[in-house]
């Protein structure tokens, strides 16, 4: 495993002149290039020995007429297998400008050293999509958060000190902007990258009012989540949707958004690349199992709120096998989930059980690959690198390897460059309606429309970890049947300590004397 890179922070840029006569409507072919091409879903996740089926759910073709409308609005033709780069022809200056172009970078953050932890967890914790409270106890919201921080900082600092004392996620994140300024620049696109977290330093809001310094006039948001989920990207984009309708320069900006970029040819073999490498570390790496461990999301965002990040997840493992087929690697492979929290049920396979039914199967040789993550944190450092290496060693597992997480690769690196220019002339596109409706920050509607799923007053979607809910629900039913519970051990209680009550009236219990 690749050790993290040092920490190394972007350049300002000095804001380039504007000019209002820009021409935002570009041609029907420089637009084109924009469209991300979507796969047709697969029916079936090859997996010698270990079939996995993946049918595609609704959520999936739903999802895909959202984007669809980009691509119907403009071209209604054939999607191709992989989404490739910006085409060699088109000048990237032709986007651009002169306008002071920016990329914001959204991620999770995490915790810098152990202090960090307990503030870094009551962050986490007060955000209402994390720990859902009904309307009349929102005001709890933060007490709730500082006590579950408070009661869990404990075992969570054992587990970042494991790593180190602290969360590598930052120094990482400040790393992989500075390369992609790099490759932005090198591809004559000056842009200035910005980092912005939602749970720690550098948070969302300072990364803007940076970008309000220095006076930019287009931006790319760019999620740092290669699938789009409900729960990581659209947390982010809510947050700063409701940072965007507060201000009026921000209004007044151009910006667009890339809602998830797992099919991007690039992204995929980044990932191919790392995952054929590691394999030649084992004796016999034909008979390595490849092990795509995910991070979990709670089964309602998909099946309740329509949550696209199970279809997406499942296409993104077909298309990196599909490469690693063409290489002649035809490993047999699986899809699992971890991470889980909480009373509520989650996305399955569990990584947990997976790895143990593995080892009962007689599988000996396995290969982790962190396909949800593309920085090294405490999931991947501690969780996979720690307590599922342990479990597989004592389920039977002889030979353990772990693919490490994307980083700076260079191949993943500039394929984000190259998303990025693909998006450029959608920000001007996206321009007028903005203005003028005060509208989210979404190209042509897609992400619009997710996010719009994920109810904004957050009445159909349970979170991770829910709090009490009234009602016939799947994530009610839970603490609905623990209260009631409770309730009929305590009146049994006092039925035998007091000796009355209606169950002594009903000579159900004998009549204490």
């Amino acid at each position: 495993m690749t050790s993290a890179p040092s920490p190394s922070s972007s350049s300002c840029i000095p804001s380039a002149s504007r000019n209002p006569n820009f021409s935002f409507l570009l041609s029907r072919s420089v637009l084109l290039r924009a469209v991300y091409s979507f796969p047709s879903h697969r029916n079936r996740i090859r997996c010698s020995g270990l079939h996995l089926e993946a049918s595609p759910p609704s959520s999936l073709s739903s999802s895909l007429s959202r984007r669809g409308c980009v691509v119907s609005r403009y071209a209604p033709q054939p999607l191709r297998a992989l989404a490739t780069s910006v085409a060699p022809g088109v000048p990237s200056s032709s986007v651009v400008g002169d306008d002071n172009v920016g990329v914001l970078l959204l991620n999770l953050g995490g915790p810098e050293t152990l202090e960090d932890v307990q503030p870094f967890l009551f962050n986490l914790f007060a955000d209402p999509d994390i720990i859902r409270l009904p309307r009349l106890f929102r005001i709890l919201q933060r007490p709730l958060a500082q006590f579950i921080s408070v009661l869990r900082a404990p075992k969570s600092k054992e587990g970042y000190a494991s790593i180190g004392g602290g969360s590598p996620l930052r120094q990482i994140t400040d790393a992989q902007a500075e390369e992609l300024r790099k490759s932005l620049w090198a591809k004559d696109v000056p842009a200035n990258v910005y980092v912005g977290m939602r749970y720690w330093h550098p948070f969302t809001e300072e990364a803007i009012d940076q970008i309000k310094r220095d006076g930019i006039t287009k931006l790319v948001v760019l999620p740092l989540y290669p699938q789009f989920s409900i729960s990581t990207s659209g947390s982010s984009l809510r947050l700063l949707e409701n940072i965007f309708r507060e201000d009026e320069y921000l209004v007044n900006m151009q910006h667009t958004v890339i809602p998830s970029w797992y099919q991007r040819e690039g992204y995929i073999k980044a990932m191919a690349n790392l995952i054929e490498e590691e394999l030649k570390t084992f004796d016999d790496p034909e008979k390595v199992v490849i092990f795509f461990s995910a991070h979990g999301v709670p089964l309602a965002y998909v099946e309740e709120a329509g949550d696209p990040y199970k279809a997406e997840m499942e296409e993104c493992v077909d298309l990196i096998m599909e490469e690693l087929e063409k290489r002649r690697v035809i490993n047999s492979f699986t899809l699992a989930y971890q991470s889980r929290v909480g009373p509520v049920e989650w996305l399955k396979p569990y990584t947990d059980e997976t790895i143990i039914d593995l080892g009962k199967k007689g599988v000996k040789s396995l290969l982790a690959v962190p396909i949800s993550f593309v920085s090294e944190h405490i999931e991947t450092l501690e969780e996979i690198d720690v307590e599922y290496k342990e479990l597989a060693l004592k389920s039977g597992i002889e030979k353990w390897g772990r693919v490490p997480a994307l980083g700076c690769e260079q191949t993943f690196i500039s394929d984000l460059a190259d998303a990025v220019i693909e998006s450029l002339p959608y920000v001007g596109a996206m321009a007028v309606s903005n203005l003028e409706a005060r509208q989210s920050l979404v190209p042509l509607g897609s992400v619009e429309e997710l996010l719009a799923a994920y109810d904004s007053q957050r009445r159909e979607l349970p979170p991770p970890v829910t709090v009490w809910e009234w009602g016939w629900t799947k994530s009610a039913e839970t603490w609905n049947g623990r209260a009631a519970m409770l309730a009929v051990l305590v009146l049994l209680v006092l039925e035998v300590t007091t000796g009355e009550g209606f169950l002594h009236q009903w000579v159900v219990l004998p009549l204490f004397r």
